[in-house]
């Protein structure tokens, strides 16, 4: 499948085989083409927490509005990303750059985030929305159907799954085979509505 042709087949799906297991390297494969995904300074503070203990997930789906999908699909991923990736080494994100590149980026680093927590914050949310739309995207070549979610209680998540301090959950995603079709288009906005051309006004 082309990556147009899996944009436009991707969808929001609710309802999974729960029978169907994934495969290692189909993990694998998925979440090491969303390590692909870009991010700013290269600093790849993108953290995918696999929930493959049906315990847990049985425990993340009671903070999820019960949704069904939490324990039937093949995969639960939860996306997070650890705040405080710009300060961990951060010539580590550069180290095959060629000298001067190293010597330009690296020192800009820590003049970018230090003492900006929204900036931080931000950078995670921008950085897991790349990410879990990568994802999403190679599910579908893949022949697997996924679901983006929010509607839980990310306090409670964060506790079941032993987040990290400098860390933080921007949603979940999960991924397997559905068993139902999604509703049609709720309602498509057009075009001229969503595309502006150079400013608003």
């Amino acid at each position: 499948m082309n990556t147009l042709d899996a944009i436009h087949a991707r969808r929001a799906i609710k309802h999974y085989d729960p029978n169907h297991r994934m495969t290692d390297a189909e993990i694998r494969q998925l979440l090491e083409s969303a390590m692909l995904a870009p991010s700013a300074f290269n600093i790849q503070h993108c953290r995918f927490v696999t929930v493959l203990d049906p315990e847990v997930r049985k425990q993340i789906r009671a903070v999820a509005w019960d949704q069904a999908q939490v324990t039937e699909a093949s995969l639960l991923i939860v996306m997070c990303a650890d705040k405080d990736a710009w300060k961990k080494d951060p010539g580590r994100y550069w180290k095959n750059a060629p000298q001067p590149v190293q010597d330009f980026l690296v020192p800009a680093i820590g003049p970018y985030y230090e003492g900006k927590e929204q900036v931080q914050r931000d950078e995670c949310m921008r950085s897991c929305g790349l990410a879990g739309m990568t994802i999403m995207l190679a599910a579908k070549a893949m022949g697997y159907d996924s679901c983006p979610m929010d509607g839980f209680d990310f306090d409670a998540v964060a506790k079941i799954i032993k987040l990290p301090e400098d860390h933080v959950i921007s949603f979940m995603i999960a991924v397997g085979k559905g068993t139902q079709p999604a509703w049609p288009k709720p309602g498509q906005l057009s075009y001229d509505e969503v595309v502006i051309q150079n400013t608003f006004g």
